[in-house]
């Protein structure tokens, strides 16, 4: 068999739709290039970008470039890293040396930043191709692709609906297929909102799991991906140790493969109320429990959880996101920030009149969550909720309040683990009645993330629901 035969038989499947690992593993055989790869990738964005607004700084002339340079490396037998030639996408906010970083607004200065952040330097040093960084709405507060920066980002699975946020690129980009590997931020939903809106894989890990520059309470950086394995792989990079994250974890030299767990006798939490924000529909519960009974069917025993937080608890973190905001937006000069989109300067400046008192109040109730969600989850070995208590919202709403003074109904399942610090993931658990993914969230003890990748990898081999194909670009 000709070598031409060979890699027409092993491309047979197009190579966007293929996994990381399937990638890589044809990359070995020399059944497939970074080139060939890279080329149907850029392909892919070229038919679907002009539809849902993915991308930024998309360079496909200098990922070629980098993709030949790994060619040459593969034909060696001499990859530099274990991601050689594997396309991947980064989050706006996420440091690029080089390169703006407009965190999705256009207040923002475009100066070149003089390095990259951690995420991006682990992904570059393991041979990954960064061929486009993705969109996100004005300083990544809010789960909507509205932004005054960017142009309005969708959702592959229907354009009139919103992808979520604040890793709205990533996500849109994921579920169209943008390649296999996508990094986001989440710092109250921001990975798994749009990982369960879009019907893909989003792990927020462990606090200081993955070294990010600057850390800030309750923000990580987590892969997003169309599968568990892809996570994992991309967690054995993401994960390595740097300086620059003074509030890391000691650097563990884990084993990021994946094997599906064993559910039987574990004891599973089902969190079906957040005791805040909005209730879940009831399509949306209905996916979360048939998802619980697949996991009783595996032989775990899932029990109720009580409702932890309090309306009081979120409304203070939103009094103190909010005196953030506006302490930032008040250093800038009068005529840009004016340009800050006005759901999101609205939001901020309702915070002028908060005293001292009630900033330092709303600041207190991290700690509050924090206990909670602890003491909650802690008798369980992991636990189940939906990801968003809604699926995907119009696109140009920029929540699905739509009121600045409201601004979080979406979070009350997501939140609370970004201040305790423990690894969650958002894993599809079916559709809609109008063909929309729902996430399940599967929590665990802070420091297992492999755990709750082990947990999802099972859910994924036993979910009793018909999976649906990705969604394809308009043809007319």
């Amino acid at each position: 068999m000709t070598q031409h035969a060979r890699t027409a038989k092993a491309v047979s499947t197009q190579p966007f739709r293929m996994s990381a690992l399937e990638m890589l593993r044809l990359y070995r055989t020399r059944e497939l290039s970074p080139v060939e790869a890279m080329k149907s990738v850029l392909e892919r964005v070229e038919a679907f970008e002009p539809h849902i607004h993915a991308t930024y700084l998309y360079a496909p002339e200098r990922a070629l470039k980098e993709a030949r340079a790994s060619e040459a490396r593969w034909a060696k037998g001499e990859p530099i890293g274990p991601l050689d030639g594997v396309p991947v996408t980064i989050k706006d906010n996420i440091a690029t040396k080089g390169e703006p970083k407009p965190v999705g607004t256009a207040a923002e200065d475009l100066s070149p930043q003089k390095a990259d952040a951690p995420p991006a330097q682990r992904l570059r040093e393991a041979g990954a191709i960064i061929f486009t960084k993705t969109t996100m709405p004005d300083y990544g507060m809010l789960s909507s692709g509205l932004s005054s920066f960017h142009p309005l980002a969708r959702n592959p699975w229907k354009l009139d609906r919103n992808p979520g946020g604040s890793s709205s690129g990533a996500g849109a980009a994921a579920a169209a297929l943008y390649g296999p590997l996508h990094l986001g931020t989440d710092i109250g939903g921001s990975v798994r909102l749009p990982a369960g809106w879009c019907g893909i894989f989003g792990l927020k890990p462990s606090g200081g799991r993955i070294p990010i520059d600057p850390p800030y309470t309750g923000r990580v950086a987590g892969p997003m991906t169309r599968d568990v394995d892809d996570a994992a792989l991309m967690m054995a990079t993401l994960s390595l140790p740097d300086v620059r994250d003074y509030a890391s974890l000691k650097y563990e030299e884990l084993d990021w493969i994946v094997e599906p767990a064993q559910l039987k006798g574990l004891r599973v939490g089902l969190l079906l109320e957040a005791g805040c924000a909005a209730p879940p529909t009831p399509e949306v519960k209905a996916a979360v429990e048939r998802a619980a009974k697949d996991f009783e069917a595996a032989g775990a025993h899932v029990e109720p959880v009580k409702p932890f937080l309090t309306q009081d608890m979120l409304d203070g973190l939103d009094r103190f996101w909010r005196a953030r905001a506006l302490s930032d937006i008040s250093a800038l000069p009068a005529e840009r920030r004016a340009l800050v989109l006005p759901f999101i300067r609205d939001w901020a400046e309702s915070a002028a009149g908060f005293s001292g008192v009630e900033v330092f109040r709303g600041f207190d109730r991290i700690p509050e969550m924090r206990k909670a969600a602890i003491a909650a989850t802690q008798a369980f070995d992991y636990v189940l909720s939906p990801t968003a208590p809604m699926t995907a919202f119009p696109a140009e709403w920029p929540s699905p309040s739509r009121d600045p003074l409201h601004p979080f109904p979406q979070v009350g399942f997501t939140v609370a683990f970004n201040m305790s610090e423990q690894p969650a993931a958002s894993v599809n658990c079916g559709y809609d009645s109008e063909g929309l993914p729902i996430g399940l969230q599967i929590i665990g003890r802070r420091f297992d993330d492999l755990g709750v990748l082990a947990i999802a990898r099972t859910f994924e081999s036993i979910r009793a629901y018909e999976e649906r194909p990705w969604p394809e670009p308009p043809t007319a």
